[in-house]
């Protein structure tokens, strides 16, 4: 799912990759200290998030990076994996994520219906 260029939602969508960009690295530390993960793979897999959103933020305004940002999601989530506090962050980002597309496609369906 996507959203048009002009949806008011799309900052609230880059707004949620930005934040979880802070959050995974503040996480990073965390994960080697509480977890003892180890400190190669937390920074490869905090990396990929990163890049992952990064990534997502500069595709909106095209559509391919609504895409790019579902996968950014999984990954997030994925990260409970190495440390299982992150399955609780990462399903709150993912449903933030989820929230803001599908209020973005209720404005979308709205502003259709008085334009008609």
């Amino acid at each position: 799912m996507t959203l048009d260029p002009k949806n008011p939602m799309r900052s609230a969508v880059m707004s949620t990759l930005i934040f979880e960009i802070i959050i995974v690295w503040l996480a990073f530390i965390g994960m080697i200290q509480v977890s003892g993960v180890n400190l190669g793979v937390a920074a490869v897999w905090c990396a990929v998030v990163s890049v992952l959103c990064l990534i997502a933020v500069a595709g909106l305004r095209k559509g391919w990076g609504y895409y790019v940002g579902w996968l950014a999601q999984i990954v997030m989530v994925g990260l409970g994996f190495l440390t299982p506090w992150m399955f609780a962050m990462g399903v709150i980002f993912a449903l933030i994520w989820v929230t803001c597309i599908i209020l973005g496609r209720r404005i979308e369906t709205r502003t259709g219906r008085q334009e008609s």
